[in-house]
């Protein structure tokens, strides 16, 4: 079969594991990721990897092949979608010393990493109306595409900030809290934070919105959900969806938001606009 009509598989996973070896991984991964001509990022840091690749099945089958060689890396957990197109531009092999910034190096999920809760077994909660908090753990510009119901928004720019925002929090420190993000790994930190701050029943989704998406149907969430690529976002289903990124400020736009006055193809958008004010939009004229 001709590879070239095939569709691009998209995959991304996470494992918090101690590397001291980290820079030595840093070169057989980009000469394995080079020879099967996969795009997208790994991060490698003292405590873990986290990356996000896409490429043919067959490629991304032998990079899966390459990484449960090390006991390490073995049946990493995968969320697994698919394109027509290559979501990535290049490709990048990052030594970080975290692979989520959250500036706090006291908190070791490879030591604590809190309860999980089944997606499904989530959804049933929901279903019941059972009360629970539900917690974004995400960044301000994420919840615009997508949330939970009823999902408190912490309005943060960045993971760092949420330490200091959850102090804000008003609500019974016994309530049981469910807390999501993207694919896990946010929240993983983030429970670990919460119950450091005294907080009694915290959850987290296990494979994060992106596993909700897989195990059920969705129901409880309105919106679709950013992803960190040139897909900009997904749907329920898994398939991309009608978001668009900005080119200058790098924010996710509707189409509604793409049909404004103040967007200008590769210069700005009403985000631009609210941030620097008219004169942007001349000067883009």
């Amino acid at each position: 079969m001709d590879e070239t009509k095939m569709p691009i598989v998209n995959i991304a996973g996470y494992r918090f594991v101690d590397l001291p070896d980290r820079d030595e991984l840093r070169q057989p991964f980009r000469d394995i990721t080079a020879k099967l001509g996969l795009k997208g990022t790994i991060l490698l840091s003292p405590n873990g990897i986290n990356f996000f690749l896409a490429g043919t099945q067959k490629a991304v089958d032998s990079y899966i092949s390459y990484l449960n060689n090390d006991e390490r890396f073995k049946d990493i957990p995968l969320h697994i979608s698919y394109t027509d197109y290559q979501p990535f531009r290049r490709m990048l092999v990052r030594l970080k010393k975290e692979i989520i910034s959250l500036g706090m190096d006291e908190i070791r999920p490879v030591e604590n990493n809190g309860q999980f809760i089944e997606p499904m077994e989530f959804k049933e909660w929901l279903d019941e109306g059972r009360e629970v908090m539900i917690l974004d753990t995400r960044n301000d510009y994420e919840l615009r595409v997508g949330t939970f119901e009823n999902a408190i928004d912490l309005d943060i720019k960045s993971f760092r900030q949420f330490p200091e925002a959850i102090k804000d929090l008003e609500q019974d420190k016994s309530t049981p809290l469910v807390m999501f993000c993207t694919g896990g790994i946010r929240c993983e930190k983030a429970s670990v934070v919460m119950e450091n701050q005294g907080w009694e029943n915290v959850f987290q989704i296990k494979g994060g919105i992106l596993g909700y998406f897989k195990e059920t149907d969705g129901a409880h969430w309105d919106g679709d959900c950013f992803v960190f690529d040139q897909r900009v976002s997904v749907g329920k289903d898994l398939n991309e969806s009608g978001h668009e990124m900005c080119f200058a400020c790098r924010e996710p736009l509707t189409e509604k938001e793409m049909q404004s006055e103040q967007f200008v193809i590769e210069e700005c958008c009403p985000y631009c606009y609210e941030k620097n004010g008219p004169e942007l939009i001349v000067a883009g004229n």
